[in-house]
């Protein structure tokens, strides 16, 4: 799943993205707005207009875009020092700067800043554009939550489209006890060009549906002969439980594991498969297994892997409600609603912390902990030669170390702890405690950087291979 925002995009490419102040009102005796309007190509970008007069000089002239699930507008200085004017302000966004995804709404509001600092803003009217897929001429049917739009296939195609939708949206719902009313758009390809030009450059080649829960929306890749077919009726419950998931468990702090809605949405849509066991029996038996952790936020790309943590997510997840009852799973989605953290959402829920819940598991499949990777203990060992630190004598079996500022008669010899009282000890400036301290900071030193760079190289070896990132 993508969180994809035009926000984002703007900040990086223009760096002038920020949090506005709360709007002032549309209304000011020295500015007039008419009515605003954009245009929206896809694969193009998007074009704002808005017809306005001032009769301050303005330090600029922005504009205010506000994206769903935004906490507040992205503003852009379209303009710096302007006069006394009346004119059509424009501003476009290129779909060359970024990729947008379909069914995104934007609001857009223009905003006139005076050179005045005593006078407030003047803000325009709101314009709320939706940026769509305009290459195909778009059928549309609405069920009760879902509304269904394809432009190969018969309505017949449409109808079981929307079918499984909506029995997917209401099986998910009724499981994690939550109400849908918000509606959902499920758009479906007949062609793999076309549907990843809509998903995005960053798409992975394995993927044929994606859900979007900031717009409600699904997209799909289904010839209209495939409706029928067992992918299909797996992908679509599968990727619209996710939005079910995510109305569970929205808030604004903290989101659940990867893992966690990959293995819900497929242990209610298709169960913990033979295949999906065969697979995490054999990678127990291979010592192949990934600790959880490492599938919290993505996925492997390799192909092997990619797999096994699909199964890795549904075993877990049927694990628990084997264990626990179907009640624990809601109760552990439902609590991510409340912001906690995965280990007082696992406790409350389970009994245990996140750590304890996977142990638990990994001795139900008889599996040792996988390995851990990433930085390491320094192990234990002797020092270099040279590198020993000078050892300290008891009090009063030895006399003070010379040092540079010792008077006459200062005798030399080996470092040692002076008596109490005897003046300043060993591991003064030029003694050779300081000097051995030093080395063996020197030493921690270099074997934390070596230990640093070893493991940067084993990372990129990793990534490279396609294996998880640790």
């Amino acid at each position: 799943m993508r969180r994809l925002f035009l926000s984002a995009v703007l900040s990086a490419v223009l760096g002038l993205a920020a949090i506005a102040p709360p709007a002032v009102s549309a209304v000011a005796s020295w500015a007039a707005f008419e009515q605003p309007t954009a245009t929206a190509t896809f694969g193009t970008g998007i074009e704002f207009r808005q017809p306005a007069s001032w009769l301050m000089r303005l330090s600029r002239i922005e504009l205010l875009l506000e994206f769903p699930d935004s906490i507040g507008p992205v503003v852009i200085q379209t303009k710096g020092v302007t006069p006394e004017a009346a004119q059509v302000l424009i501003w476009a966004w290129s779909a060359a700067d970024g990729h947008l995804s379909p069914n995104t709404p934007i609001t857009a509001r223009w905003r006139l800043v005076p050179a005045d600092r005593t006078v407030e803003p003047a803000v325009g009217p709101p314009l709320t554009i939706t940026y769509a897929d305009t290459r195909f001429a778009w059928k549309t049917l609405k069920g009760d939550i879902v509304s269904v739009h394809w432009y190969e296939g018969s309505n017949a195609f449409g109808r079981r489209a929307l079918a499984l939708g909506e029995k997917a949206v209401r099986d998910a719902s009724e499981f994690m006890g939550v109400t849908e009313s918000e509606p959902i758009d499920f758009f479906i390809y007949a062609d793999r060009a076309a549907f990843y030009d809509a998903m995005g450059p960053d798409t992975r080649e394995n993927v044929v549906g994606t859900a979007l829960s900031s717009t409600r929306t699904m997209l799909a890749l289904i010839p209209p002969g495939d409706v029928a077919a067992a992918e299909v009726a797996r992908t679509v419950p599968h990727e619209l439980t996710h939005l079910v998931f995510d109305t569970a468990v929205h808030n604004p702090y903290h989101y659940p594991p990867r893992w966690l809605n990959e293995g819900v949405a497929t242990y209610l849509t298709e169960g913990f498969t033979p295949s999906d066991r065969a697979a995490v029996k054999a990678a127990t038996a291979a010592g192949r297994l990934m600790p959880l952790s490492v599938l919290d936020v993505q996925f492997p790309t390799t192909y092997e892997r990619f797999l096994l943590a699909y199964a890795e997510s549904t075993s877990a997840v049927s694990y628990l409600v084997d264990t626990k009852g179907s009640d624990a799973l809601v109760s552990l989605v439902n609590s991510y609603a409340n912001g906690v953290t995965d280990d007082e959402a696992f406790t409350a829920a389970v009994g245990t912390d996140l750590a304890g819940f996977e142990a638990a598991w990994l001795a139900e499949l008889g599996a040792d902990p996988p390995t851990q990777y990433g930085p390491q203990a320094a192990p234990a060992g002797p020092l270099p030669p040279g590198w020993e630190v000078a050892p300290s004598a008891p009090p009063g079996s030895g006399t003070a170390a010379p040092s540079a500022s010792a008077g006459p008669g200062a005798s030399g010899g080996p470092s040692a702890s002076p008596a109490p009282g005897a003046g300043s000890p060993a591991g003064d400036d030029g003694s050779p405690l300081r000097d051995g301290r030093v080395l063996l900071l020197a030493a921690l030193a270099g074997l934390a950087v070596g230990g640093g760079l070893a493991y940067a190289r084993r990372r990129r070896a990793r990534t490279a291979a396609g294996g998880p990132t640790p």
